[in-house]
């Protein structure tokens, strides 16, 4: 993948002894300034080497007015670091995964949004996490990437997804025709809003919500999921996660949308997509204490009886 070279690098060698981290975050939380405030602070405590992504440095000191001395500030893709600390929701947790890429950092989520699912650290755990941290009480934990192509070709400047890639139509009259084969073999022709493909960390997001199973992360599947199918017939499917889809898209109007954890491509009728496993996984940093489990139970009431209170 071709780096793009952008101008106005600010980067400074680590003169601190601590961990070296990227520091990215959402720009539409000014609500949440004294979480921002608590984890900076935290960080300049820990005596870390911070290096922020330019737009979160100029929010941060210009929208939020915080003080803010980074050890360097970097844009685009041009950045290392020992881990790369997400503040936001899980929203902005995918964004900085794509970031980072192959990489290998490993990225920290400090929780301002909703949710949460991705972006598990609390702020006001922050200090507690950094201890774990320098103490190496932490795991990293990888998660699977799938890829699209369309035609043969990469598509777009990122084609990877941590999540899910999803083809859907573009209208809101008709649905489209999705011819699904998986490793060469034809599966189904699915009559449907639209076709979600997902890993074990997108199956409690967009799949989830149309009705395909939770996924424990660590497991090598995906999970082809319908979107408002025709056919009552037609239930998710779980394949390995070594198998290679092939769609092929009809459409009355000639052209569909490919999303790629959220990001959303025009392509016409008739492109030939592929979606595999990528060559790279993202690291998630983990506590000791934290679970999969309680996470499902608490983000998202797993199993909690409404009658009881």
């Amino acid at each position: 993948m071709k780096i793009l070279n952008f101008a106005h690098k600010e980067i400074k060698m680590n003169t601190k002894p601590g961990f070296r981290f990227a520091l990215f975050g959402s720009d539409y939380q000014g609500r949440e300034v004294s979480s921002v405030r608590q984890v900076l602070d935290s960080l300049a405590a820990h005596d870390s080497a911070v290096f922020v992504d330019r737009p979160y440095y100029d929010y941060v000191t210009k929208v939020l007015q915080l003080s803010f001395r980074p050890e360097g500030i970097f844009e685009g893709c041009d950045f290392e670091a020992d881990f790369a600390l997400s503040i936001g929701g899980d929203g902005t947790f995918l964004k900085v995964a794509s970031r980072v890429g192959s990489k290998g950092m490993p990225i920290i989520g400090v929780k301002t949004g909703r949710l949460g699912f991705l972006a598990d650290v609390l702020p006001d755990d922050i200090d507690e996490t950094l201890d774990a941290l320098c103490n190496g009480d932490y795991q990293t934990e990888e998660h699977a990437v799938i890829e699209l192509e369309a035609d043969g070709e990469p598509l777009g400047t990122w084609p990877y997804a941590l999540n899910d890639i999803a083809v859907l139509k573009r209208d809101s009259a008709s649905m489209i025709t999705i011819d699904a084969a998986i490793n060469g073999e034809h599966l189904v022709t699915y009559q449907a809003d639209g076709l979600i493909v997902s890993t074990p960390t997108g199956s409690t997001a967009y799949s989830l919500s149309n009705g395909g199973p939770v996924i424990v992360p660590q497991t090598d599947v995906l999970c082809l999921t319908p979107v408002a199918p025709h056919s009552l017939t037609i239930r998710p499917v779980v394949i390995s996660g070594d198998s290679v889809v092939t769609l092929t898209v009809e459409s009355r109007s000639h052209s569909f949308l490919a999303a790629i954890d959220g990001r959303s491509v025009r392509l016409e009728e008739g492109t030939r997509l592929t979606i595999r496993r990528a060559p790279f996984g993202i690291a998630f940093v983990k506590r000791g204490e934290q679970s999969y489990f309680s996470t499902l139970r608490e983000k998202m009431m797993w199993g909690v009886d409404a009658r009881k209170k």
